[in-house]
C-alpha cells in the first residue's frame, strides 16, 4: 500500500500554528493584561482574589488556549469546506497528522511567549498547563475538517447534536453560580442540575432523531457526537463569549463558566454525556435498520 505524503498536513499545520501563536502574542505580549485577564477585577465576595496568579485568574491563562482552539475550529472548518467546494479532488489530511506537525510548534512557541513577554510572565507550571490545554483543544478543533470538506451536511447534523449535549456538559457551571447568587444553598443549586440538563438534552436529541429520520440523514457514531459536544461546549462557546459577550473588552473567561469546580461532578458529566451519545446513536441505528427493513419488505 502506498503511503500518503505528509506535506499536505504540513501545509495545514503551519497556518494553524501561526494563528494560535499570533493570538497568544496578542493576548500575552501586546494587549493590556489587566483587561484581557481582568487583573484585580472585582467579582464579589465569592471570588475575593483576582490577582495575576489567583485560582480564577490562572484559569484564564489556560482558557485562552480553548478560545484560540475555538478560532481554529471555525476557521479550519470553513477553509476545508471552501477547498472542498473549489476542488473536487481535494482531500483533507487526517486530523492527527496535522496535529502532530502543529504540536511541536506550539510546545515551543506558547512557553516562549507566555514566559518572556509582558508582565507578569507566567511561571513554568502555568505555561505548561496552558500549553497542554491548547494542544488538547487543537486536537478537538481539527477533527471536523475532513467532514467539512467531504460531507458538510453531516457536519451540520453533528453540530446540532453537539448543542444538544451542551446542557449536560455545562449546566453545572452555567447555572450553579447564578442559582447560589439567587439565594439557594449549594445543595439546592446542585441537585436539580443533572436532571434538568439530561431532560433538556434528551428532548433536543430526540427532536434531532426525528429530523434525521424525516430527512433520511445518516446516523453518526456516538464518538463523533461526543466530540461535537466537546467542540461546541469547550471551544465554540468560549470563543463566542470572548468575541460577543464581554461588553466590548474581549477578555478571556475564567474556567468556572465552563467547567464545574468539583472534579467528581465534572467527570460524572463527561461520563453521562458519553452514555447519552452512545444511547442516542444506538437508538438511531435501530431506527435506521427498521426503516430499511420496511423498505425491503415493501419491494
Amino acid at each position: 500500500m502506498r503511503r500518503r505524503p505528509w506535506w499536505p498536513a504540513a501545509l495545514h499545520a503551519l497556518p494553524v500554528a501561526a494563528s494560535v501563536l499570533a493570538l497568544f502574542a496578542t493576548w500575552f505580549a501586546v494587549a493590556d493584561r489587566y483587561i484581557v485577564f481582568l487583573y484585580y477585577h472585582p467579582m464579589g465576595p465569592r471570588v475575593p482574589d483576582t490577582s495575576p496568579f489567583s485560582r480564577v485568574t490562572s484559569s484564564r491563562y489556560w482558557m485562552a488556549g480553548l478560545v484560540a482552539s475555538g478560532a481554529v475550529l471555525v476557521l479550519y472548518a470553513v477553509a476545508n469546506w471552501a477547498l472542498g467546494r473549489l476542488r473536487n479532488t481535494y482531500a483533507s489530511p487526517p486530523w492527527w497528522r496535522v496535529w502532530l506537525l502543529t504540536a511541536p510548534l506550539l510546545v515551543v512557541g506558547i512557553p516562549a511567549i507566555t514566559m518572556t513577554a509582558n508582565h507578569p510572565v507566567l511561571p513554568l507550571p502555568n505555561a505548561a498547563q496552558t500549553t497542554a490545554v491548547t494542544l488538547a483543544g487543537i486536537a478537538l478543533a481539527l477533527v471536523p475538517g475532513r467532514l467539512a470538506a467531504e460531507r458538510p451536511g453531516e457536519l451540520v447534523w453533528l453540530a446540532f447534536d453537539g448543542f444538544g449535549l451542551t446542557p449536560v456538559l455545562l449546566l453545572g457551571s452555567f447555572l450553579f453560580w447564578p442559582l447560589t447568587r439567587a439565594g439557594l444553598s449549594r445543595e439546592q443549586s446542585v441537585s436539580p442540575i443533572p436532571v434538568a440538563g439530561l431532560l433538556f438534552s434528551a428532548t433536543w436529541l430526540l427532536v434531532g432523531t426525528g429530523l434525521r429520520v424525516w430527512r433520511q440523514a445518516p446516523t453518526s457514531s456516538w464518538l463523533s457526537m461526543l466530540v461535537a459536544g466537546f467542540d461546541v461546549s469547550y471551544l465554540l462557546l468560549p470563543l463566542l463569549h470572548h468575541v460577543g459577550f464581554t461588553d466590548g473588552y474581549t477578555y478571556i473567561t475564567n474556567s468556572d463558566n465552563f467547567f464545574d469546580r468539583d472534579a467528581l461532578r465534572r467527570t460524572g458529566a463527561w461520563l453521562l454525556t458519553a452514555a447519552l451519545a452512545w444511547g442516542v446513536s444506538r437508538f438511531r441505528r435501530l431506527t435506521d435498520d427498521q426503516r430499511v427493513g420496511r423498505g425491503a419488505r415493501a419491494r
